[in-house]
C-alpha cells in the first residue's frame, strides 16, 4: 500500500517517527510519576525528599548527592578564580620538606620562579641548541611539575577514614604523571642502566683502541671527582652545611659529566640527594660549550693548541670485538661493584661490534635510547620543585658540581701537558678536556676551541678517545665509591 519496495527513505521516516512518539510517551510518564529511591519499594513514600526528582517532584534529591554543596552565581564565579594559576602564585603556601629533611614552606611566587627557570631550560636547549635532547625536556618536566593544582607531581589527598566507629582524616600521598616516571626508573637502577647499554651501542672505542695512552686523559679527569671530595669537605665548615661521605661521593661524581652515572651512585649513597644531584649533573652536560672553552684557552698557549696530531692507525674487527669482552671481564674480577654500570656499557658496544645483532644494535642505538632518555628527561625535570633547589645545602650542591666540573676539565689539560714532556710524538693538550665522560660533546668542544687557532686542525677523532675513556673512568670512580662506601 506505501509502496516500500519503491520508497525506502518513507520507511525511515515511519520508523524515525514510531520511534519519536515512543520515546515522548515514556517520559511524559516517567516525569510525573513519583519515583522511591528504594530499589523494589512497592508503597508509596509519603516524603518528597525520598522520591527521585521529576516535574512532579521538584524537591526531590538525586542519590549520592547530600554532600556537595549548592552552587551559587556568586561561589561559583569565585571558585573560578580561586582555581587560576595566578591566584595560585599569589595565595599558595605549601609545607614540605627539603632533602635533608627539614620543614619548608613552599610560597606561590617560588613555584612561579621555578616556572621561569623551565622555561630559561627550554629557551637554552631550543633557541641556543645546547643539548636540546636533555634540555627541553628537562624544561618542560620542571614546568610541568611547578603549576599549581595541575597535580602532575606526587600529591597530598585527604581521605576520609572509619577506624573503630570514627571518621578520621588521613593524608595519603597521590602519584602524578611525572611521579610515576621518576619511581618507575629514575629513582632506581632501571633506566641509567638502560641509557648505558644505548651509550655502548653508539660508542665507537677504535680512537681508544689505536691510541691507548689517551685512556691516562680519561683518568686524569677523575681528579675533578675526588678533588671535590676534600671541598666539600671544608664547605661543611660553612654555617648550615653538613655532608657526610656518602653524599659527598653522590655530589663529587657531577665532576664525571655522567648523568646516568650520577644517578646511580646517588641512588645507591644518597638516595635523598637524587634528585638535586641529576639536574645537576644534566645541567652541566648541557653546558659544556660555555663552561670548558674559557678553562681550555686559559690553560693552553696558541702554540700548544696549534700541535697537529697523526691520523690514527686502523683498528681490526677483532680488536673492537675482544675489547668490551676484555674490560668487562677485568671489571667483574677486579672491580665488581663497577660491574653494572661497564657491563652494560660492554654489553650494549659488544651488540654493535659483532655484527650479527644489527636489529638489537639498531634499537639500542635509536628508538631505546630515545625513549628512555624522554623519560629520564622529564624524571629529572620533575624534581626542580623549590623545596629542592631553593635552600642553601642544594646551592652548595650546584657549586661544588661546578667545581668538580671544571677541575676535571684542567686536569685533563694539565696531565696532557704533562704528558708531552715525555712523548716525542706531541698531543694537543685540548684533548685533555674530553677526559669527561660527556660523549661525545666534549670531544666536539675541544675540536671547536682547535679549529679556532687552525681552522685545518681537525682532532675530533684524536679527542673521542679520552672522551670514551672518561665514560669508563667515571664508571669505576663510581664502583671505587660503592666498594668503599656502599657497605
Amino acid at each position: 500500500m506505501l509502496e516500500l519496495k519503491k520508497s525506502p527513505i518513507l520507511v525511515v521516516k515511519v520508523c524515525l517517527l514510531l520511534l519519536i512518539g515512543a520515546f515522548a510517551i515514556n517520559l511524559v510518564g516517567t516525569a510525573f510519576t513519583p519515583r522511591a529511591q528504594a530499589a523494589g519499594n512497592s508503597e508509596q513514600i509519603a516524603d518528597s525528599t525520598s522520591e527521585l526528582p521529576s516535574f512532579r517532584n521538584l524537591n526531590g534529591i538525586i542519590p549520592n548527592s547530600r554532600d556537595i554543596p549548592p552552587v551559587t552565581l556568586g561561589s561559583f564565579a569565585r571558585n573560578i578564580v580561586e582555581t587560576t594559576g595566578i591566584y595560585a602564585f599569589i595565595t599558595d603556601q605549601i609545607h614540605g620538606e627539603t632533602p635533608a629533611g627539614d620543614p619548608i614552606t613552599v610560597f606561590g611566587w617560588q613555584e612561579f620562579l621555578m616556572v621561569a627557570v623551565g622555561f630559561l631550560i627550554v629557551y637554552l636547549g631550543a633557541i641556543k641548541g645546547f643539548e636540546p635532547l636533555l634540555l627541553i625536556p628537562i624544561g618542560f618536566g620542571t614546568i610541568f611539575v611547578n603549576i599549581p593544582l595541575a597535580g602532575m607531581g606526587a600529591t597530598e589527598i585527604v581521605q576520609h577514614v572509619l577506624v573503630n566507629g570514627e571518621i578520621i582524616e588521613e593524608i595519603v600521598q597521590h602519584p602524578g604523571f611525572l611521579d610515576i616516571i621518576y619511581e618507575a626508573g629514575v629513582g632506581n637502577e632501571f633506566f641509567p642502566l638502560i641509557i648505558f647499554i644505548g651509550i655502548g651501542a653508539m660508542t665507537d672505542f677504535g680512537p681508544l683502541i689505536a691510541n691507548p695512552k689517551t685512556a691516562i686523559l680519561g683518568a686524569a679527569a677523575q681528579f675533578g671527582v675526588f678533588g671535590t671530595l676534600f671541598f666539600i669537605s671544608v664547605a661543611n665548615y660553612l654555617p648550615g652545611v653538613a655532608f657526610n661521605l656518602k653524599e659527598a661521593c653522590a655530589v663529587a661524581i657531577i665532576g664525571g659529566a655522567d648523568g646516568p652515572t650520577t644517578i646511580y651512585i646517588a641512588a645507591k649513597l644518597a638516595p635523598h640527594l637524587l634528585a638535586t644531584v641529576a639536574v645537576a649533573a644534566y645541567s652541566y652536560m648541557a653546558l659544556v660549550p660555555l663552561i670548558q672553552p674559557p678553562i681550555m684557552r686559559a690553560l693552553t698557549t696558541k702554540q700548544e693548541r696549534l700541535i697537529k696530531m697523526r691520523q690514527l692507525r686502523p683498528v681490526s674487527r677483532t680488536e673492537k670485538i675482544a675489547f668490551p669482552l676484555v674490560v668487562f671481564t677485568l671489571t667483574l674480577l677486579l672491580l665488581p661493584s663497577a660491574a653494572p654500570l661497564i657491563g652494560c656499557l660492554m654489553f650494549g658496544n659488544f651488540l654493535r661490534e659483532c655484527g650479527v645483532v644489527a636489529r638489537l644494535s639498531d634499537t639500542a642505538q635509536n628508538e631505546l635510547m630515545n625513549i628512555v632518555s624522554l623519560f629520564l628527561s622529564l624524571g629529572v625535570g620533575s624534581q626542580m620543585t623549590p623545596e629542592k633547589f631553593l635552600n642553601p645545602s642544594s646551592l652548595i650542591i650546584v657549586v661544588m658540581g661546578l667545581v668538580a666540573f671544571s677541575v676535571a676539565t684542567a686536569s685533563g689539560l694539565l696531565i696532557a701537558k704533562f704528558m708531552n714532556l715525555f712523548l716525542k710524538e706531541k698531543i694537543n693538550p685540548l684533548i685533555g678536556s674530553a677526559g669527561v665522560s660527556a660523549v661525545p660533546m666534549a670531544a666536539r668542544v675541544s675540536n671547536k676551541v682547535g679549529l679556532e687557532s687552525d681552522p685545518g686542525n681537525f682532532i675530533l677523532m684524536h679527542a673521542m678517545g679520552p672522551n670514551v675513556a672518561g665514560v669508563i673512568g667515571t664508571a669505576i670512580a663510581a664502583g671505587v665509591m660503592i666498594a668503599v662506601y656502599g657497605g
